[in-house]
């Protein structure tokens, strides 16, 4: 894993600089709770604006894939909006598969946007019952991968909101 351009913070991804913010999203795209919640709020109509777009020529954005719309108010240039995988205990294969596939569309989507910083929040892990230490793991797993591959984004945040995932990442991150 390609652990030196990832770095973790504990704090608001609302307020973070990079090109880049990542919502933990739903299907639907309509805002939420938690980091969704919050970036609509701090992004301002335009973001749900964009989603309304999305959500009529596609339907929402599957579990596992991105979407992308502007920032609105928010530092960043984009909004990559993911879809994490509700954690259904009897199927942990298939939740790895899909909060992984959040990881990995994201990342390839900014690349495809030709940004070169990106900011995460812990996917799936809030109200989506997604194993905290389990999700890390998977996280820091695909993002390493990702950062392999050539012109790929020089600078990842994984932004933790609450002290266990901070605790969880730097551990693992040293």
């Amino acid at each position: 894993m390609d652990k030196k351009h990832i770095e973790c913070i504990r704090g608001d991804i609302t307020k973070l600089e990079v090109d880049v913010i990542v919502n933990a999203a739903n299907i639907k795209l309509i805002g939420g709770g938690g980091v969704d919640g919050a970036i609509h709020r701090a992004g301002g109509p335009e973001i749900m604006y964009e989603c309304d777009r999305i959500r009529q020529e596609k339907g929402g954005c599957p579990t596992g894939e991105a979407v992308y719309t502007r920032a609105g108010n928010l530092p960043a240039k984009y909004v990559i909006h993911t879809v994490g995988p509700v954690y259904d205990h009897s199927s942990p294969d298939r939740n790895r598969r899909l909060l992984d596939s959040c990881y990995r569309s994201s990342m390839s989507l900014a690349k495809q946007l030709k940004m070169k910083s990106i900011a995460f929040p812990n996917i799936s892990t809030g109200v989506y019952g997604y194993p905290k230490e389990a999700a890390a793991h998977v996280a820091l797993e695909a993002l390493g991968r990702a950062l392999q591959e050539p012109g790929s984004i020089e600078r990842v945040v994984v932004v933790c909101f609450d002290e266990e995932n901070y605790d969880l990442y730097r551990a693992l991150l040293t």
